[in-house]
């Protein structure tokens, strides 16, 4: 059941017989997960052309510093000293995703509008925790929404609109790969908007939201969040990865340098718009397996879709989800010092 379910997605068909999707070599010499240099080595020939970003002293066409390679995990305060049990998390994975079926049925038969956010520094995970979430639903009713930069048309509207146009209708979930957030996080901390405009966003939010619910949406709003090395290490991974180098942009780089800045952003946006009625919920992403159990656990919690599995829904990592005033009370987002 498990192997049936599991190639579909996974594997690509040619004349008949079934071929796994091919991945990029990694950098180094060992065998390493999530496309790193296992052991620090030179990468050799995979590196896009041009000029290395440099960041913390380190330029990003040689090795990946011991130090931060090691720290990577543990960083930002991170409760877990090693990864998931790759077979314990494909098996969850499986289960969990077995569960979002039946909760997109139930929205299809009930006319459900489900609006689900993702929100987290560069390289925190969102897309691939999305990726894991839609994986085998029917993209006819489940849609990712991924906005590129705004038109000129789009930068004169109000600045919800181009979001609204996105929501879902009767029996459809759209789950959003950043969203309506970016005024008060990238856009604040790199100066595409001004101050009053953040000030402003961050009043409106809560109200916006509020419409949104009261009109019947189901929104889920999560904050996946890293610590400094492990950003550092995934932006290079990706560097180094030719399938994944269109994820970078010159900004991803800046971000790293203005990290304190983003988490003074975030704290600022997880306290002005967690609510009752809309709340945030973060999630500390160092692991990407648990990061996903995680946040698809927390939907299906919260879906009263017949059927539930509550031994496999309800089993939350309450030490990596949990509410933002929780978190915030911890400390909130790390700063590079910590």
């Amino acid at each position: 059941m498990k192997k049936a379910l599991r190639d579909t997605p996974a594997t690509k068909r040619a004349g008949g017989a079934r071929v796994k999707s091919a991945k990029a070599s990694k950098p180094g010499k060992g065998k390493a997960k999530d496309g790193g240099a296992s052991k620090g080595n030179a990468p050799k020939g995979d590196a896009p052309k041009g000029d290395a970003p440099t960041i913390g002293g380190f330029a990003f066409d040689g090795p990946l510093p011991k130090a931060i390679r090691e720290k990577a995990l543990t960083s930002g305060g991170f409760p877990y000293d090693d990864k998931m049990d790759d077979d314990a998390y494909e098996e969850t994975l499986l289960a969990l995703q077995i569960e979002l079926v039946k909760a997109q049925r139930w929205a299809n038969e009930t006319g459900e509008r489900i609006v689900v956010l993702f929100e987290g520094r560069d390289g925190a995970g969102k897309g691939g925790t999305i990726q894991r979430f839609v994986e085998h639903l029917n993209p006819r009713t489940a849609r990712l929404v991924a906005l590129a930069k705004p038109t000129e048309t789009e930068a004169g509207q109000w600045y919800f609109q181009r979001y609204v146009a996105h929501l879902p209708t009767a029996g459809e979930i759209a789950l959003y790969d950043r969203s309506w957030y970016n005024r008060a996080g990238v856009e604040a901390v790199m100066g595409f908007a001004r101050p009053e405009q953040t000030t402003r966003f961050l009043a409106e939010a809560p109200v916006f939201e509020a419409g949104l619910v009261r009109d019947g949406m189901r929104l889920f709003k999560f904050f996946l969040t890293i610590g400094r090395e492990m950003q550092i290490k995934r932006l290079y991974d990706r560097f180094h990865d030719p399938l994944k180098q269109w994820k970078l942009s010159p900004l991803d780089f800046k971000a790293v340098e203005k990290w304190d800045d983003y988490s003074t952003a975030f704290d600022r946006l997880l306290a002005a718009t967690h609510s009752e009625t809309a709340p945030w919920t973060i999630v500390e992403a160092n692991d990407k397996k648990r990061a996903r159990l995680g946040a698809i656990r927390h939907l299906l919690i919260n879906l009263p879709y017949p059927n539930k599995n509550r031994t496999i829904v309800q089993d939350q990592d309450l030490k990596i989800v949990m509410p933002a005033p929780d978190y915030l009370k911890k400390g909130g987002e790390p700063r590079a010092a910590r």
